[in-house]
């Protein structure tokens, strides 16, 4: 029983490290902040941050993960129609107002802009599950070869990357987001064998 309090006690602790990281990553940047600013941050003294993390790429392991839980969290909230292409248009419209509502997020989720750091493979396996989320609803409108994937993932990758870089907060190129399912989809069953 008391060992069960301590570990939720370090979890809750952890939870609270990895928020306030979160917090410092959008204010400055996810590659800028430091540990010393986090320890500030968080009310202890910066020794302190290595009982709970080996390294500051741990830390961004950790935040690695709780990013990727938050998008499971929000894949799975999706109410999705009935119909498999507008569902899958559902699913990709979450996925990419997830992508970006939080800029210092997408960064750290979607792109390796912080040398030396790999998601380990707990963590990574968190990012396969959201993409597999995805992909189900690919392969249940009809697009199931790799390539088609590929370009449906390209596309959307490449629809945020353009609304991020020159109209945040607007929808200048997000609104083609349905537009171009659709035209990547109608490929994909054009070409796909019947």
């Amino acid at each position: 029983m008391v060992a069960s309090k301590v570990a939720q006690r370090r979890e809750a602790k952890i939870a609270s490290i990895v928020e306030a990281a979160w917090g410092l990553a959008r204010d400055r940047g996810i590659q800028v902040f430091s540990l010393r600013d986090l320890a500030r941050e968080v009310g202890v003294r910066q020794p302190s941050l290595y009982a709970y993390f080996e390294s500051k790429n741990d830390l961004y392991d950790a935040m690695f993960a709780d990013g990727n839980r938050q998008l499971l969290r929000v894949l799975e909230a999706v109410d999705v129609a009935a119909e498999p292409r507008q569902a899958l248009k559902d699913c990709l419209g979450a996925f990419a107002r997830f992508a970006t509502e939080d800029a210092a997020r997408n960064s750290l989720l979607f792109h390796r802009v912080i040398p030396g750091f790999a998601p380990s493979e707990a963590s990574y396996a968190l990012a396969v599950e959201a993409l597999d989320h995805v992909v189900s609803h690919m392969h249940a409108a009809g697009v199931t070869d790799s390539g088609d994937i590929d370009c449906l993932v390209a596309m959307t990758g490449g629809l945020i990357e353009a609304q991020l870089s020159n109209d945040p907060g607007g929808d200048r190129w997000l609104r083609h987001l349905d537009r171009m399912t659709d035209v990547l989809v109608d490929n994909a069953l054009l070409r796909s064998p019947r």
